[in-house]
């Protein structure tokens, strides 16, 4: 049987941050407050002319190095993203031609913040079929431009950056598992209501129901750590790390208290990145690799909930 191994992992963030003293200054709230609600303290914001391209391709050069290949041995490039550099080409079709590889699919995905996710398990099912034995998959946004930044209530909570991984072929897993859902019902509570050109009938910017987010996010990511663990019978007790999707802290902690995990066995970044949309759980997953917390032969559970209402998770073994 093929399975989906992971050979490397990369990431970037922007050069400037923006702290919670800085939004202070803009906007009425505290940085106690933000620190306090979300658990974020400081976040990277991509510089003027700095494209979503820029900071999957940063983050993809870095994963190809991870894993020992040349770009030119991908023969799949999928970028999750909510904010593509033009309506088309596909970011992923422009990161392809920045890497100067020709010919294999290349394409986008869009399910908000559960878009790695949502791009690993795509990735996983063209490698288990043998559509594909070399995959890039790349989260990355440039978030902060979605943000009406006298929100309050939205723009302290969003930041840039791009995270990747290299995937290939295997007969040993990899990804164990990939579990997806979405329910468009709750499309009104989080979204950017305007669309395209003659489309465009509401704001550009987020638009968030809070608290009602907040509840359906809790109940449902655990939720989908019941059915992951269930799929694959296996026990809490068996999962080494979370890392999940960086949203809120409180979000985070609601979710290692349903696995019986410790915080010291959760990958947390939110606080120096805030909500990177598709980009955060790569990002988390790269600065654990790198710091030398994650270990070969662990087993990760990786879960997100974004707009859609999109959810899921995927199981590793790292």
């Amino acid at each position: 049987m093929t399975y989906s191994r992971i050979l490397g992992t990369g990431s970037y963030l922007p050069e400037r941050v923006v702290t919670n003293a800085d939004l202070e200054k803009i906007v009425d709230t505290t940085a106690d407050w933000i620190l306090e609600r979300t658990g974020i303290e400081k976040r990277h914001l991509a510089a003027d002319g700095e494209t979503c391209c820029d900071l999957a391709e940063a983050a993809a050069r870095r994963a190809l190095d991870a894993a020992g290949i040349r770009a030119a041995d991908l023969d799949l490039i999928i970028v999750a993203t909510t904010t593509p550099d033009q309506a088309f080409p596909s970011t992923a079709c422009l990161l392809q031609q920045r890497l100067d590889v020709h010919g294999c699919p290349a394409f986008d995905v869009q399910a908000v913040c559960a878009g790695f996710v949502y791009a690993m398990s795509v990735a996983d099912k063209f490698i288990r079929t043998g559509s594909a034995k070399r995959a890039l998959v790349v989260g990355a946004e440039t978030f902060s431009r979605l943000l009406d930044w006298n929100d309050r209530a939205t723009c302290v909570l969003f930041g840039d950056g791009a995270g990747a991984v290299v995937l290939e072929a295997s007969d040993e897993p990899g990804i164990i598992s990939a579990h997806i859902h979405a329910d468009g019902a709750y499309k009104d509570l989080l979204q950017v209501p305007a669309g395209i050109g003659n489309a465009q009938t509401g704001s550009p910017y987020v638009e968030m129901k809070g608290n009602e987010v907040f509840r359906f996010a809790v109940t449902t990511l655990g939720r989908i750590v019941e059915e992951t663990l269930e799929a694959n019978g296996m026990s809490k007790s068996d999962v080494d790390w979370l890392i999940p999707h960086q949203a809120n802290i409180r979000i985070i902690q609601a979710t290692a208290r349903k696995l019986g995990l410790p915080m010291e066995r959760v990958v947390v970044t939110v606080g120096e990145h805030g909500n990177t949309s598709s980009a955060s759980i790569p990002l988390a997953f790269d600065q654990a690799v790198r710091d030398g917390r994650i270990q070969r032969g662990e087993r990760l559970l990786m879960e997100a909930f974004g707009g859609g209402f999109t959810w899921g998770s995927v199981l590793v073994r790292y």
